[in-house]
């Protein structure tokens, strides 16, 4: 995947990724509309399908809402690169299938803007702009499934069909 880098610094909570009073919503069609908008108001109008936010330390702390993986997907982020993220945020974005990664060399190594390329199954991150290659833990094989079955509930029904 490629795309554009949406770059924040650390601590970004769900408080800012989805404000709480669009938490009455559950859907992508409710929530994405207002991902981001109390940290970058005009983050939802630039986003394009198939960029990426990357970020700083426990990136996803504060309440464990589901909501805030939901709207990040839904605006059409490919996927978030952070140093660190908040542990259930991390466990969120893989139920609903949005692929995280984990290098703090790739965030100290692209900037706001910069075109980058993932490759999720190697963990393989490339600045395309900048130049320079890192590579990230990729996920092990359960996960991946899970993540490329856009969710963990759709992997379950896939594997009830198959039985």
């Amino acid at each position: 995947m490629g795309g554009r880098a949406f770059k924040y610094d650390d601590h970004v909570d769900t408080d800012v990724i989805i404000p709480a009073r669009y938490c009455t919503g559950f859907t992508v069609e409710e929530l994405a509309p207002h991902a981001l908008e109390d940290l970058d108001a005009t983050f939802v109008q630039r986003v394009r399908p198939g960029d990426f936010i990357v970020a700083g330390r426990n990136f996803g702390c504060g309440s464990s809402r589901e909501n805030a993986p939901i709207a990040i997907k839904g605006a059409g982020v490919a996927c978030v690169i952070a140093v660190s993220f908040a542990r259930i945020f991390y466990r969120n974005a893989i139920n609903i299938g949005l692929p995280i990664l984990e290098c703090a060399d790739a965030v100290a190594g692209i900037e706001d803007g910069d075109t980058i390329r993932v490759e999720l199954a190697e963990g393989a991150i490339e600045n395309v702009t900048r130049g320079g290659s890192w590579r990230a833990a990729p996920f092990p094989e359960g996960i991946r499934e899970i993540i490329d079955a856009g969710g963990l509930a759709e992997y379950v029904r896939r594997r009830v069909a198959a039985g």
